[in-house]
């Protein structure tokens, strides 16, 4: 096996106080492009600071530095002298191929070895000493015992065992060599290895990439108990309205700093930028009022010195730069979809075997509907892949059968899709060659809503990042977009901005879809329904994401409720559990107001629904008791039936959705 580049965690000892980062007039230049321009800034101890800004504005420019991978040119980076950070960055992982995943994550922090070391030798040399030797041996050996309880020695397992078990892995493989897992199961390991190790400053760089929703989930109430600074670099809104109560934007080579997460900064920053605007035409006035009368009277001797002091007070004037508005995330407006038939598609009894011995999935039932937005959920690794590949056709079933609807027409992005693209092109004729009957105009705008615009449009292919390469061939995907769309990870490489604007057009999409999604925010925002991978099979769910979370929390909670009941029962007297326990109920009304929310939501669409369809089926109706000569009965009828199926479906959500709502 050959070396893998991933992620790997390392430690920095730098005081005996938790971590305060301070940036004093940084500047960091490569080459002649200017990242970062006499910055400063302040992370203060235990803060949980979200880190925002455009792709390559210097974001992990900022964690290299405090990670002294690299120094600033100009300016100073501080921490305390002898504070651990942890931090997963890149490095070549040949070294630890080898080493068991548990053990691996257990020796997170060098220092615990050392002192079980010296432990191990202190008790050897116990043997065969005199009295007075074994007595300062002694003396030491408590001394090494009580600094190594004190760092939480003996009770690294269990913590390295609950950050693996949270991050997706299996008991069974605790117990295998970090080689034999794949690149972003390694990144997982680092990633409990930094965890367990409870750094005083924690630089998270994007960790919600490589990771599934059940377990960003769980790394968000992980890392809520975090005691340290938190410095999270994130595209994931989820996390960062989570986690963060401080936002530092990155841009244009300047760092500025806001109060709240990420959702605060950005109405905070538009009342800054509303602010500066008019401080700037204040100040534009003035500067015009002031040169105006230095030109009146530069030649008049009585006001010679007036002139002077007016020139200076020009010079000392410090400029307002205009500020820059958060780019927009755009609009990317979809042509409608052609009509197609009430149910779109159909599982029935559907299996999937690579050997014809194990099943991937099995005995699968699944009906998909007009205008339903489905998520699917699970951890990675349990076929949500597989099953949008078993959808599209792509995959054939081992067993059962898969039935497409009438007038179907459908569109598969799979995660290597953006890699079929001619290189050659520009971006422009990539996404004109799959619609030479679409207006050059209508290419521009959606191109624009995918932030392509002026030159940007004339860029060859082969010469755009990861993330570009996604957002034209999504373009190319939706300048003419199907009726059913099956998406697989379709935020991945995408910018906050970016993630906005394809959130709102699928929202807004009259067609059907069905996606793959590690962004909470964009699965709580766009889906209608939700099916949870439960290998080998699957578990549907009428409602939306905060309903599905709100039915999970439910039947967790009732078949732990005894084990609840006594916890409760013998630590009321706690002042910190009773802290702890306010919380929950502050975090559990809110996940109940947001599924009766989905609920409300979910019965006045199938209200509208069915009065739209209860209106058309009346007028077919109409139409087949008082026929002209041209009545097309057979497509009548047809068109009934649909309509029936469509009632009853949507009845069916309402009932269920009004049952919840009710509990």
């Amino acid at each position: 096996m050959g070396l893998v580049q991933v992620p790997i965690a390392f430690f920095i000892r730098l005081g005996d106080s938790l971590g305060m980062v301070d940036f004093r007039g940084v500047s960091k230049r490569y080459g002649a492009q200017v990242v970062l321009d006499d910055v400063s800034f302040r992370c203060n101890p235990g803060e949980n600071v979200g880190i925002v800004g455009p792709n390559g504005a210097g974001k992990t420019t900022i964690f290299s530095l405090i990670a002294g991978e690299m120094t600033p040119d100009t300016g100073s980076v501080q921490l305390p002298s002898d504070c651990r950070l942890g931090y997963v960055c890149q490095h070549v992982a040949g070294r630890i191929a080898d080493r068991q995943l548990l053990s691996h994550v257990e020796a997170a922090v060098p220092e615990l070895l050392d002192l079980e070391q010296e432990t191990h030798a202190i008790e050897a040399r116990l043997q065969g000493t005199d009295v007075e030797e074994k007595l300062k041996l002694l003396a030491r050996l408590g001394e090494v015992q009580t600094r190594f309880e004190a760092m939480g020695g003996y009770n690294m397992r269990p913590r390295a065992e609950q950050a693996l078990s949270g991050l997706g892995f299996s008991e069974a493989a605790f117990q295998q060599p970090i080689g034999s897992f794949s690149g972003g199961w390694q990144s997982r390991a680092e990633l409990a290895r930094v965890l367990v190790a409870e750094p005083e400053v924690l630089l998270l760089d994007e960790p919600s990439n490589y990771l599934d929703i059940p377990t960003i989930e769980w790394l968000q109430r992980y890392l809520r108990e975090f005691k340290g600074t938190l410095l999270l670099i994130s595209h994931d809104r989820y996390l960062l309205n989570a986690l963060t109560r401080v936002t530092i934007e990155v841009s244009a080579g300047k760092v500025e700093r806001y109060s709240g997460n990420y959702d605060a900064y950005v109405s905070q920053r538009e009342l800054r930028v509303e602010q500066r605007l008019a401080a700037q035409k204040n100040q534009d006035r003035r500067r015009e009022q002031i040169e105006t009368f230095v030109t009146r009277f530069r030649a008049t001797s009585t006001k010679a010195s007036q002139v002077q002091s007016k020139i200076k007070m020009l010079e000392r004037m410090d400029r307002i730069e205009r500020p820059r508005r958060l780019r927009s995330p755009g609009t990317i407006r979809l042509r409608p979809p052609p009509h197609s038939g009430v149910e779109v598609m159909r599982l029935d009894d559907a299996g999937l075997s690579y050997d014809g011995s194990r099943w991937v999935l099995r005995h699968l039932d699944l009906r998909i509907t007009r205008g339903e937005k489905m998520v699917l959920v699970g951890l990675n690794g349990l076929g949500k892949t597989t099953l949008l590949r078993m959808l599209a056709g792509t995959l054939p079933l081992s067993e059962g059968r898969r039935v497409v609807g009438h007038k179907v027409v459908l569109g598969y992005q799979s995660q290597d899709f953006a890699e079929t693209m001619n290189p050659h092109q520009t971006v422009y004729e990539a996404v004109k060659s799959v619609a030479v009957d679409v207006p050059d105009q209508e290419v521009r705008t959606l191109l624009g809503g995918f932030g392509f615009s002026g030159d940007s449009i004339d860029k060859p292919v082969q010469v755009l990042s990861g993330g570009e390469k996604i957002r034209v061939a999504f373009a190319r995907l939706l300048i003419k977009p199907p009726n059913l769309l099956l998406l697989d990870e379709p935020t991945t490489h995408l910018d906050i901005q970016a993630r906005e604007a394809l959130e709102k057009a699928l929202a807004s999409y009259s067609g059907t879809l069905c996606l793959v999604t590690h962004d909470v925010d964009f699965a709580r925002r766009v889906a209608t329904s939700v099916v949870a991978m439960t290998p080998p099979g699957i578990t549907p769910y009428a409602g939306g994401y905060d309903y599905y979370r709100e039915r999970i929390k439910r039947a967790g909670q009732a078949s732990a409720a005894p084990v609840a009941t006594k916890t409760r029962a013998t630590s009321v007297s706690a002042p910190g559990d009773k802290k702890v326990l306010r919380r929950e109920r502050a975090r559990e009304r809110e996940d109940r107001r947001a599924a009766q929310r989905q609920l409300k939501q979910t019965i006045r669409k199938a209200e509208k629904r069915i009065e739209l369809m209860e209106g058309e089926k009346a007028d077919v109706l109409k139409g087949l008791s008082d026929p002209h000569p041209d009545t097309d009965f057979e497509t009548l009828n047809r068109r009934l039936k649909d309509l029936q199926d469509e009632i009853d479906y949507a009845t069916r959500q309402w009932v269920a959705a009004a049952e919840e709502l009710g509990e």
